[in-house]
């Protein structure tokens, strides 16, 4: 099954077999769509030909090369099987989200390391009734996970960030109380409300914006979602998830006057990533929302630079957004997830002075620019 939608001067084209997005020239969505149907080769030439005027035997290769496209490759990846389940757990740790009571068992420090830093504001003490168990376990290198006693999956430890999102995803799943398969997409951004429309900030790690979101949320906007933005399908709505907002070691002087709390909150070093993080709790009040996202910013914080705003190719913002997103392999969510993007608009923005980027973002949610 293939799903086309046209940006620009070109194609985007979801390709199911594969769950991936790329983007193609327009005649070579054409051939792929044709090819999809089976039609006579003879047919699709003429229509390359229509198009481009080269000889027969260079068509046919075209439409060889195109039909590549659809061609799944074989996983080859083994699957890794559920190790023994633990007798004894070194932490217990309850959270409430949304009203309902997590326990959350970690056999050792280092699964807690993975899970806690970002949860630990909405620790509760022991409760005698509980919502959901999740187990959490490392053993012969393998990490496990299980809710409420069933095996959700395992994953070997230089791949701990494949369970993590995991672990987040059953997350928004009980809070939000929709399965996996209803969600359009899940979006490495930050996701900002001001009343009921929401803004993401995207851009590559270190480039601020987790920083901008807690500027914005000291300012009067909400914060919805760091690092980790579900979309539902239905309703191409962004929802709330809870983590704390990671904030980076040289963002502190920055923030401490506005966030006098930062100076007391525990210091996580993560070494493979070269950084050094403290988590801001993100103000109470908003878990049970859901908001339209219009815009997407890809924000950067450059030193001694002027600001700068522009509406940027929804081509170059697509490239962007892909590569660090998880997408639906639903053919529904992502028909869905096509017309949410086209409906976009997209901006840079690079800065230096903090006020002038808070006064900007105010007037980008009041469409004053």
């Amino acid at each position: 099954m293939i799903l086309t939608t046209q940006i620009e001067d070109k194609t985007i084209v979801w390709l199911k077999e594969q769950n991936q997005y790329i983007i193609v020239e327009n005649i070579v969505s054409e051939i792929l769509l044709e090819l999809e149907k089976n039609t006579d080769i003879d047919c699709i030439i003429e229509l390359l030909k229509s198009n481009i005027d080269i000889p027969y035997n260079e068509a046919l290769t075209f439409i060889d090369d195109v039909r590549l496209l659809l061609k799944k490759e074989d996983s080859d990846t083994p699957k890794i099987e559920l190790q023994p389940v633990p007798n004894y757990f070194d932490f217990e740790k309850y959270y409430k989200i949304n009203g309902l009571i997590f326990l959350v068992e970690f056999l050792s420090e280092y699964e807690l390391s993975l899970i806690h830093p970002k949860f630990a504001h909405l620790e509760v003490t022991s409760q005698i009734s509980i919502d959901h168990k999740y187990t959490v376990f490392l053993k012969n290198d393998i990490i496990s996970f299980l809710v409420d006693n069933e095996n959700i999956g395992s994953w070997i430890k230089s791949e701990s960030h494949y369970f993590q999102g995991k672990f987040s995803m059953k997350i928004i799943e009980h809070t939000h109380k929709h399965d996996e398969n209803e969600w359009m997409g899940i979006f490495h951004a930050s996701a900002v409300a001001d009343n009921d429309s929401c803004i993401l900030f995207l851009g590559d790690s270190g480039n601020g914006k987790s920083t901008s979101l807690a500027l914005l949320q000291a300012n009067g906007f909400s914060c919805l979602a760091d690092d980790f933005v579900p979309i539902l399908s239905k309703t191409r709505t962004v929802h709330s998830f809870p983590s704390a907002i990671s904030i980076k070691k040289n963002s502190l002087p920055v923030l401490l006057t506005l966030y006098p709390e930062l100076q007391n909150q525990a210091e996580y070093h993560f070494e493979k990533l070269n950084k050094i993080v403290r988590y801001l709790p993100p103000k109470k009040g908003i878990l049970d929302k859901q908001i339209e996202c219009k815009k997407l910013v890809f924000i950067k914080y450059e030193k001694d630079s002027e600001l700068q705003l522009n509406k940027i190719s929804k081509l170059e913002a697509f490239k962007q957004l892909i590569p660090d997103s998880w997408l639906s392999p639903h053919p529904e969510n992502a028909k869905n997830f096509l017309d949410w993007f086209e409906e976009l608009t997209c901006y840079s923005l690079i800065y230096s002075n903090n006020e002038k980027m808070i006064a900007t973002s105010k007037k980008l949610f009041a469409d004053e620019l």
